[in-house]
């Protein structure tokens, strides 16, 4: 999983972003049959930092994730990143701002499985009608392992190599926030620990800002902090607490 150091070095990555959100509310449907995914939360996710989001299903964590990176739209509220106010930007324009500064890294992997790994790495700036850094794509797959199996197509990879070339295709821009969603829910712990190594990796050496959604105390304790959400509102904040303690906290909740 080690970069080849045949890799040449890029330049170094522009600061993480810091997030902020404020009285945040997300509800789906009106009047009674309305459900309330977040109420008020306040939240901020300071730059070159890794904060995990928890909570028991139905908590809001992943509602929340989705507001803050700009793929939902809040009821009321505000999100920032840096000193933009992105819940007050077209559609057009925070699309842009998710394409030039944020990498998303899901569960489903979200893989194209008519194109090869390496097409697949390139796809948001093909999809951004942008240059394609060959160099760049190589290096991303060389990071996670995977620069030998560029020319294959997903379906014959291994779930892990599947998740794999999603974190690659997160990191080909050097985004400066990245989100994932349950990236290690569907790998064996050997694999996902791989894969949190690269998301700590990627706060400590290039100062990214990353913001995980996990149910699973391990995957958390590789954050700088927890965030713990239950029905829609903030229930505690830890700081790098050990596996054993965010268990402990998790006690007697369904995650």
């Amino acid at each position: 999983m080690s970069p080849s150091t045949e890799i040449p070095a890029r330049p170094q990555a522009a600061p993480g972003l810091g997030l902020r959100a404020e009285n945040l509310h997300r509800s789906y449907g009106r009047g009674r049959d309305a459900v309330h995914a977040l109420r008020g939360v306040d939240a901020a996710f300071a730059p070159g930092t890794f904060t995990a989001v928890m909570g028991p299903s139905g908590s809001g964590k992943s509602t929340l994730l989705q507001c803050v990176a700009g793929m939902d739209r809040q009821t009321s509220g505000t999100v920032h990143w840096g000193p933009t106010e992105i819940t007050a930007l077209s559609e057009r324009r925070l699309t842009q701002l998710r394409r030039s500064e944020a990498g998303f890294i899901f569960q489903s992997y979200n893989l194209m499985p008519a194109m090869t790994v390496e097409q697949n790495v390139a796809l948001p700036a093909r999809l951004a009608g942008e240059r394609i850094d060959r160099a760049a794509v190589t290096e991303a797959l060389a990071r996670v392992g995977l620069a030998d199996r560029r020319r294959e197509r997903p379906g014959r990879l291994s779930g892990g190599q599947q998740q794999r070339v999603a974190v690659a295709r997160a990191l080909y821009a050097r985004p400066r926030v990245l989100f994932a969603d349950e990236p290690t829910g569907a790998l064996d712990r050997a694999t996902g620990t791989d894969v949190l190594r690269m998301l700590r990796a990627g706060v400590e050496q290039e100062g990214r800002t990353c913001v995980m959604v996990t149910h699973d105390p391990l995957a958390a304790s590789f954050a700088d902090r927890v965030l713990f959400l239950a029905d829609g509102v903030v229930v505690d904040d830890l700081v790098r607490p050990s596996a054993a303690r965010i268990a402990d906290k998790l006690s007697g909740a369904a995650c």
